[in-house]
C-alpha cells in the first residue's frame, strides 16, 4: 500500500478540523493558533502535489508574517466580543443556509474538473528540477498580463487603505518639512548683549 494516500488523508482530516475550529472556538487566540494549524497542514498537501515553493511560501509568508502579526495584535488588543456573541443563535439558521448555498456553488464549480480522469497524478520530477523556475516561467509568461493586473489591484488597496485611515484631528501637532527647509538662522536665533552686573551680597569684601 502506498503511503501518499495516508499522509494526505491525515493531512486533510487535520485542515478541516481545523478549519472548523477556527470559526467556532470562543476564543480568538485559540481561533488564530488553530488557522495557523490550516496553513501548516495545507502546506503539507502543497509539499505532496510536488510544489514546494508554494508550501514554503505559505509557511514563511502566512504563518511566519500575517499569522503572527495578527496573534499579536488579539493578544494586545484584548476586545470584548461578549456583544457580538449574543446574536449567534438568533442568525444561525441564516448563517447556515447561505453556507449550505456557498457549498453547493462550489460543488458546482469544482465537480465537473475534478477527478483522477480530469487531473492525473503529478508527474514525478528528479532531484535537479526546480519548482520555482517553472512557477516563475508560467507566471512571467502566460499569466503576465493577469500578475500585473493584481499587482496594480493591490497597490490601489494599499493607497486606498492609507487614505481612509490617515485622518488629520485639528488638535494635532505636525511639522511641515516645506517650512523646515526654508527656515534660516537669522529666524531661529536671537543674540542679546546685556552688561554684566556685580555680584552683590554680604559676604562679597571678606
Amino acid at each position: 500500500m502506498a503511503i501518499e494516500p495516508v499522509i494526505f488523508y491525515f493531512f486533510a482530516t487535520i485542515l478541516v478540523a481545523a478549519s472548523v475550529a477556527v470559526i467556532t472556538v470562543p476564543n480568538s487566540v485559540h481561533a488564530v493558533l488553530f488557522l495557523v494549524l490550516a496553513f501548516f497542514t495545507s502546506a503539507g498537501l502543497w509539499l505532496l502535489l510536488e510544489a514546494e515553493f508554494l508550501a514554503i511560501t505559505l509557511v514563511l509568508v502566512y504563518v511566519g508574517a500575517v499569522m503572527v502579526l495578527f496573534l499579536f495584535v488579539v493578544m494586545m488588543l484584548d476586545i470584548n466580543f461578549e456583544p457580538t456573541r449574543e446574536g449567534f443563535i438568533k442568525n444561525l439558521p441564516i448563517g447556515i443556509l447561505v453556507a449550505l448555498i456557498m457549498v453547493v456553488e462550489i460543488i458546482l464549480v469544482v465537480w465537473p474538473n475534478f477527478g483522477l480522469d480530469t487531473h492525473g497524478a503529478p508527474i514525478p520530477h528528479g532531484a535537479d528540477y526546480s519548482n520555482t523556475k517553472e512557477l516563475g516561467s508560467v507566471l512571467y509568461t502566460v499569466y503576465l498580463y493577469a500578475f500585473e493586473l493584481a499587482a496594480a489591484i493591490l497597490l490601489l488597496a494599499i493607497v486606498a487603505a492609507i487614505m481612509l485611515t490617515l485622518r488629520r484631528r485639528p488638535n494635532n501637532k505636525y511639522q511641515d518639512p516645506g517650512q523646515q527647509v526654508l527656515a534660516r538662522k537669522a529666524d531661529r536665533l536671537r543674540i542679546v548683549k546685556m552688561q554684566s552686573s556685580p555680584k552683590s551680597g554680604n559676604g562679597a569684601e571678606s
